[in-house]
């Protein structure tokens, strides 16, 4: 008897490739650099470029375009989108508690077999590929 691979994504039933698989590093890293340059020209063109601006904007942008789409203009780009383990909407509460702890940057470094921040997990949400 063979064992069949093993893939991240496969314990919580999703497939190893294609829509619905979940991001790999590439497509993330692609759309936190996208939403980032976004927060950055917004603040340097109405703020100054303010520090304090930049951060707001970047989660104002991730908090309501994912709780009402699933995806910041960076996940739209990058072929990715944000929905809840069970494949529903993510909603205000849950994308609120995920972009609070993406911006404490911690839970968003540490990730599970299934490549899962810990704000993906306290949110109860999973990135996959569109």
């Amino acid at each position: 008897m063979t064992e069949t691979a093993n893939w991240a994504g496969k314990r919580l039933g999703l497939p190893e490739d294609g829509p619905g698989s979940l991001a790999k590093m590439g497509r993330r890293s692609l759309a936190l650099a996208l939403d980032w340059a976004i927060a950055l020209m917004v603040s340097g063109a109405f703020f100054g470029g303010d520090n304090t601006a930049t951060l707001s904007f970047f989660m104002l942008e991730q908090w309501l375009l994912v709780a009402t789409l699933g995806n910041s203009f960076g996940h739209l780009v990058a072929g990715i989108k944000v929905q809840k383990l069970d494949g529903s909407h993510v909603g205000i509460v849950s994308s609120l508690v995920r972009i609070g702890l993406i911006l404490l940057v911690i839970p968003a470094v540490i990730w599970d077999a299934d490549n899962r921040g810990l704000h993906d997990k306290a949110a109860k949400t999973i990135l996959v590929r569109r």
